[in-house]
């Protein structure tokens, strides 16, 4: 059963049975929002950007985004760039695999960032998630509606965090401004 987030919401990653999740899938996907024109609705393609960013003790060692697809541990894999999104008409346009077993002991958390490579803003946007998947079933966890409309460009989406012995997710969607994820590190350091 999925859990819709809000934000600041934090769900445990334990199954139902007790055990521990062991892969997890973070999927973004979104759509070109129509806009009026002079001569009618037009939409223009709108390229947004999942990352991840590693992070120990508060401090950033690693980041899997469309130019480093897995982590340098192998723990952490993106699965390629969507230039214009819509592609799986409600389905994940990004996505980013983690496998929590593999995640090394020193990294305690893991930021997911959405933003416009283009500097398009959130305006042209339209049906954005993010949302946990059990990798290992294909089963949904949870999903967290991205906020569209504003005038920002990126947009911190949630982040897994060790939780004693597992691991939790919490749903952040902050609002930024940047076309990477390092014009978004000011954003998301206050979150950690």
């Amino acid at each position: 059963m999925t859990v819709n987030m809000t934000k600041g919401q934090a769900i445990s990653l334990q199954k139902d049975d007790g055990g521990a999740l062991t892969a997890v899938r973070m999927g973004l996907g979104w759509q070109a929002a129509p806009r009026r024109g002079l001569f009618g609705t037009r939409t223009r393609e709108v390229d947004l950007d999942a990352s991840a960013v590693l992070f120990a003790d508060k401090q950033p060692l690693d980041v899997v985004f469309f130019r480093h697809l897995v982590s340098d541990d192998g723990s952490v894999r993106h699965t390629g760039d969507n230039l214009v999104g819509g592609v799986g008409q409600g389905g994940d346009d990004e996505a980013i695999l983690v496998d929590l077993q593999r995640v090394p002991v020193h990294i305690d958390q893991i930021v997911f960032t959405v933003n416009s490579f283009t500097g398009q803003t959130f305006q042209e946007v339209q049906n954005a998630f993010c949302r946990l998947v059990d990798e290992t079933n294909g089963q949904e966890l949870a999903r967290y509606t991205l906020d569209g409309g504003g005038q920002y460009t990126a947009q911190i989406m949630a982040k897994v965090h060790r939780a004693g012995a597992g691991w939790q997710m919490t749903a952040i969607g902050t609002p930024a401004n940047g076309r990477t994820f390092q014009d978004l590190m000011p954003t998301i350091l206050p979150h950690l």
